[in-house]
């Protein structure tokens, strides 16, 4: 590895939601770039979290796989650039790292991938004089690895992730392979021996490697490798965005993985012949259900080959499952009715209450025992004490614990100033315009609006908190995150409003900074636009330490509510049916002109009170907002307001408050990773539990 630390990513991937069960990304230190503020702006940084040694990793040089492209890489003008044609080998090294269950009874094993040249240079070209370019091909291995989820906004970015989902996917198959065949001669026994996840549509290319295993290597007929492969492979779809549902060029199978792309061709040639047969002179559905989707460009519907090569496809919410059955692959749920089900996502109770919230987990388990803590359903025994003077003391008292804690904590490393006795009010999540921090953020410049306009009206002292990244290339999320920092400037330097409301963005938001926020927050919210959510998981681990959700019908929030009570939340806004039946109908002119606050609040934003210095740099939010508003924010801000005075009403009143976020931890018990697995185990990989005594 050129005498540098080895570059590792999972050698499974992540959607948009946390993984099945919150599994770990990757070490906790992974991140795809490091995120500092500038002038309002996101800058994205190198993050050189491979400086220092991880000394839980254990490389196995030993265990590694080479890997077959159809290309090698040449230096030219500085840039690597793939040759066709010219065949070349990766070297897949695995890393190991241990990942103790509590107690440290048992033990199991994530295993990461590092990309090497099968040869470390070339030596004619390094005797030529031709220093850099006798190492082509080890910078192009290492690249390969070195970021996960490279930037795919260029070609050349695109090319990278393509490659690296390819190399991450065959390294894991050849070594899962590899493992079956040291202790099994019979091929038929591989479903019953493995079970293999492909979290979000990242990993479908495991269906083309494993069906190319199959037939070139253990040399086995097409219908038993199409058996062995679907019964072995399971898919977990995490985004119902089309935009999100992977579609590579075929182009790019021509050219990199031809023996895949023909596998592919032919699986898709029994697939529409089965369609045709099924549902005669249907062409419309032929061409959905396609794997190949038509066009200038060809493209390979990685989400309709992962349903298809697999035995069972889940959702992460009740409403994600079945959304993506009834409208985002509807054709291909019509054709495999039994391979689609739920699997709503959990959250570990053991990171996210009992280690990152001590005064919490502490009055918990003084109330109730420690059992909670490996059977999380036992917080339903809160739900009595809820009405127990004496533990909402405890409890409000553990709240106030954990933001002292927070406060402390960020004037240490930060600088930044807050005042615990504020209402901590968060949205920590993605930037992206589904989730609507922008709605978020017109609701503070409206409450910012009435309190300049009436200084005497009656609003508790707020501080609101945003926290998360916006991918690289998304321009519109990065302005977003530009408005809440000016909006924070702004209210900040108004000597009239600042003891009231505080906005505060946190940059680089990661788990260590989550573990103290969580626990401090009084309020969640969960505010996408209904139907775009697939689950989310901070709305879990704020619901488990004792903050309120404000929030729409949406994701694992709907079931959430189910389990505390809706009238222990605050829901507002349109369903998702509500919001599919507007589309064609909708005019968010109507609310600017009909609604005189919202209309003031844009006027605000529109007329650089917000940017005195950089005026017209939010002009782009205009058409977002005023003639496609495609998110639907001005739809649903004035029932947000109305959600967030009867928010505001009852933290007013500090003893129901600490009944409903009691009521809030005792219904969380569901939303364990623990049931979660538990299901993923019985239900979709058939295997049991090992007592460990």
């Amino acid at each position: 590895m050129a005498g540098s630390a080895p570059r590792r990513v999972l050698s499974r991937f992540d959607g948009d939601d946390a993984a099945p069960g919150d599994r770990v990304r990757a070490p906790l230190r992974i991140r795809i770039f490091r995120q500092s503020i500038d002038h309002g702006w996101q800058r994205e940084q190198p993050d050189n979290w491979l400086r220092r040694p991880d000394p839980w990793e254990v490389a196995r040089p030993g265990d590694c796989v080479e890997i077959s492209i159809n290309c090698s890489f040449d230096l030219q003008g500085g840039r690597l650039h793939p040759v066709v044609g010219r065949p070349s080998k990766l070297i897949g090294v695995p890393f190991d790292r241990p990942v103790v269950g509590h107690g440290g009874k048992t033990i199991n094993t994530l295993r990461l991938w590092a990309a090497a040249a099968s040869d470390y240079f070339d030596f004619q070209a390094f005797s030529h004089g031709d220093f850099v370019g006798a190492l082509a091909g080890t910078l192009a291995a290492e690249s390969l690895t070195r970021v996960l989820y490279p930037d795919d906004s260029t070609t050349q970015g695109q090319g990278l992730r393509f490659v690296q989902e390819y190399f991450l996917v065959a390294c894991s198959l050849a070594d899962l392979v590899r493992r079956f065949r040291a202790s099994n001669s019979d091929w038929s026994a591989l479903p019953e021996k493995v079970a293999i996840q492909l979290n979000d549509t990242h990993p479908s290319l495991a269906v083309p490697e494993l069906m190319r295993i199959l037939l070139d290597e253990a040399h086995l007929g097409w219908d038993q490798a199409w058996d062995l492969t679907r019964r072995s492979l399971a898919y977990t779809n995490h985004t119902l965005l089309p935009e999100a549902l992977e579609k590579w060029p075929l182009e790019w199978f021509e050219m990199l993985l031809p023996r895949q792309l023909e596998i592919v061709y032919e699986i898709n040639r029994r697939l529409l012949d089965d369609v045709r047969r099924r549902f005669p002179g249907d062409q419309g559905r032929v061409q959905r259900t396609s794997l190949v989707e038509e066009g200038p460009q060809k493209h390979l519907r990685m989400a309709n080959l992962a349903i298809v090569g697999s035995h069972s496809t889940n959702g992460v919410a009740a409403i994600h499952s079945s959304l993506l059955r009834t409208t985002t692959v509807k054709d291909l749920a019509e054709m495999f009715p039994d391979r689609f089900g739920n699997k709503t996502n959990g959250v570990t109770p053991r990171r996210w209450l009992l280690l990152s919230n001590p005064p919490l987990a502490n009055c918990i388990t003084k109330a109730i025992g420690g059992g909670w803590i490996e059977d999380l359903e036992q917080l339903q025994r809160l739900e009595p004490l809820a009405s127990d003077a004496g533990f909402r003391n405890e409890f409000r008292a553990a709240k106030r614990s954990a933001k002292t804690a927070f406060v402390d904590w960020l004037r240490s490393t930060s600088g930044q100033m807050v005042d615990p006795d504020t209402m901590f009010d968060s949205q920590i999540k993605r930037i992206h315009e589904y989730k609507r921090q922008l709605l978020n953020a017109l609701r503070i410049v409206v409450l910012y609006d009435r309190l300049r306009k009436d200084p005497g009206v009656a609003a508790p002292p707020r501080t609101f908190f945003f926290a998360g990244k916006a991918a690289p290339a998304y321009h519109l999320a990065k302005l977003i995150i530009k408005l809440l920092n000016n909006l924070a400037a702004t209210i900040e330097a108004d000597p009239s409003v600042r003891e009231r409301l505080k906005v505060v963005f946190l940059p680089e938001y990661n788990v260590t900074l989550a573990e103290r926020l969580i626990p401090a927050s009084d309020v969640s919210n969960q505010i996408s636009t209904a139907g775009f959510e697939a689950s989310g998981t901070s709305n879990m681990k704020l619901m488990m330490n004792g903050a309120l959700t404000i929030g729409t019908r949406d994701g694992a929030t709907i079931e959430m509510a189910q389990e505390a009570g809706e009238e222990n939340f605050f829901l507002f806004g349109l369903t998702a049916e509500q919001v599919v039946a507007s589309r064609g109908f909708y005019n968010p002119r109507w609310h600017y002109d009909n609604q005189p606050e919202i209309r003031a609040a844009l006027d605000l934003i529109f007329s650089d009170h917000f940017s005195r210095d950089e005026p017209g740099v939010f002009e782009p939010l205009r058409p977002v907002l005023l003639e496609t508003d495609h998110y639907m924010h001005l739809a649903d801000i004035a029932s947000y307001l109305e959600a967030d005075k009867d928010l505001c009403a009852l933290y007013a009143d500090p003893d129901e408050w600490a009944r409903k976020a009691i009521l809030n931890v005792a219904g969380s018990g569901k939303f364990s990773s623990d049931r979660t697995i538990a299901e993923y185990a019985k239900d979709i990989w058939r295997v049991e539990p090992c007592p460990v005594p």
